[in-house]
């Protein structure tokens, strides 16, 4: 879903991908090869898309958590990384800062 403000930057500008935080990279040497791989491949597919692709892929799911808030109070989103995983990040301009990795539909969200 497309949050209003979101398309006031220059969305058509391929998104930048930042997996520097130390819990994402935890996460990801947890899964076994083949979800790693799987993984991989949607972090390949978000390096080629524009944010406006982001916010209308469907198979992503990304949507707003107003439960958590990122650095300096950025929103916090959630979408479907691969089949059983889901990633938490936050757009700061055209970077998408990933923070975590979860296995756990609903440790995602805070629940």
């Amino acid at each position: 879903m497309i949050w209003k403000g979101e398309l006031e930057m220059d969305d058509d500008v391929s998104l930048r991908l930042d997996l520097n935080n130390p819990a994402f990279q935890r996460g990801l040497l947890g899964p076994q090869k083949a979800e790693q791989l799987a993984i991989l491949g949607t972090l390949r597919k978000l390096s080629e898309m524009t944010w406006n692709q982001v916010y209308r892929d469907t198979g992503l799911r990304w949507e707003v958590i107003h439960s958590r808030s990122g650095p300096n109070g950025a929103r916090v989103y959630s979408f479907r990384i691969v089949r059983g995983f889901r990633a938490l990040a936050y757009r700061d301009e055209q970077w998408m800062r990933i923070l975590s990795l979860h296995a756990d539909h609903n440790s995602a969200y805070g629940s």
